[in-house]
């Protein structure tokens, strides 16, 4: 069993949703995608209509008004309402053109005053598209509209071809014009989705970390404060009883000691710091209960974020390796192809590793994610398991620890 949870990279581009779609090719028989397509070439006049009577009055109005004090503002409401007929249009030719576009990024909330909001929205490329849209689509509306209307009673043997054949004009502009294609809104969207990733990866780690200070290092350092006191108490009636609890404290607080320093490894490792990802890859896998050979092969150390989240990669693989795969073996090896840091984890233990499996994989994958990275996992039943990782390479800067 393979599964392969692809993150869009700077050299990926991802594949077009409409792509995939498939329309049967047309027939002297009508069915029901030619009815689809008759019934959106029908309507095209009177939505063409109220798109044009939008887009002249909105222009005429801003234009006319543009050097008195409400004149931007008009022309930046009428934008917004254009960004909502977009929506319009793109939702009929996905109910009855099968067309399937991603809807455009919101505009950002912008928190710095009234007149950079406006000067943004007057500058959405959306909006504008939008506008340019209902402007060019009233001869076109008029032109289909007569035709279809016309071929429905005259050349209605072959309407599905002519319909057809102007649906995929409509197709066409609709992909042109309305989908997101400018790459920076397709980065923004990007963008927002890993901003949620990294916030929601963020408060789980502070849960964790919460609640094993809680139930771990700050119980055994109240239980340790209790025995001393108790100590205290016994120190002048009874010195035997004292010294025992005494050395039953020094235990405690050896076990506190020893769970802050795991819990302080959990969260950034000093030899990772200190060493680089050689030394912190080899004394994780000294700890996994499977042997595992490490491989390096680095000039130079990536940026601390990166190679943050490859220590944190293969210390999470290595422990699942460790409870889950029953492998006598395992392998990891890092090394960095052009722009990219390449991570791969192998054993060969049971397989059958899945992303949904509920082995910390789902959320491995949304912090590679969340950097533009790419995560494989190919685990089929019976082994090996080999994950493969990317991340972006980013070079260390000067002086950073």
């Amino acid at each position: 069993m393979t599964e392969r949870l692809l993150f869009p990279t700077p050299d990926r581009e991802a594949a077009r949703p409409e792509d995939d779609d498939r329309l049967p090719p047309a027939r002297f028989a009508y069915d029901r995608h030619t009815w689809k397509e008759i019934a959106h070439l029908l309507a095209n006049l009177p939505v063409s209509l109220v798109g044009f009577t939008y887009t002249v009055v909105v222009l005429f109005t801003g234009g006319m008004l543009a050097l008195t004090v409400i004149g931007f503002p008009l022309l930046t409401l009428g934008l917004l309402g254009a960004r909502q007929l977009g929506r319009f249009e793109r939702a009929r030719a996905r109910r009855l053109l099968g067309v399937r576009i991603d809807e455009p990024s919101r505009l950002p909330k912008r928190r710095d005053g009234y007149l950079p909001w406006l000067w943004m929205t007057l500058k959405d490329p959306v909006g504008w598209r939008t506008i340019l849209y209902d402007f060019i689509r009233l001869p076109w509306g008029i032109l289909t509209f007569t035709i279809t209307l016309t071929s429905l009673f005259v050349l209605w043997p072959v309407l599905p071809f002519i319909a057809r054949g102007l649906a995929n004009a409509d197709r066409a502009m609709v992909r042109g014009l309305l989908s997101p294609s400018d790459e920076l809104e397709q980065r923004i969207a990007e963008l927002e989705s890993d901003r949620g990733v990294v916030v929601d990866t963020a408060n789980a780690d502070l849960r964790r970390i919460e609640r094993d200070l809680h139930d771990g290092a700050q119980a055994r350092l109240v239980n340790l404060a209790m025995g001393l006191g108790l100590a205290k108490e016994k120190l002048l009636e009874d010195p035997d009883t004292a010294a025992e609890m005494v050395a039953e404290a020094h235990g405690e607080v050896k076990l506190a000691l020893q769970e802050l320093r795991d819990l302080a490894r959990g969260i950034h490792p000093a030899v990772l710091t200190d060493r680089g990802l050689d030394a912190a890859l080899s004394s994780v896998a000294s700890r996994c209960t499977v042997p595992v050979k490490v491989t390096v092969d680095l000039v130079a150390r990536p940026a601390a974020a990166i190679e943050g989240i490859a220590y944190f990669t293969v210390s999470e693989l290595l422990q699942n390796i460790s409870k889950h795969s029953a492998a006598r073996t395992a392998s990891v090896e890092v090394w960095r192809s052009a722009d990219r840091l390449l991570i791969q984890v192998e054993d060969n233990g049971r397989g059958g590793a899945r992303l949904d499996g509920g082995t910390g994989m789902r959320g491995l994958a949304d912090r590679l994610g969340a950097v533009d990275g790419l995560f494989i996992l190919d685990s089929p039943v019976g082994g090996p398991t080999t994950v493969t990782a990317e991340l972006p390479w980013r070079d260390r800067t000067p002086g950073q620890p």
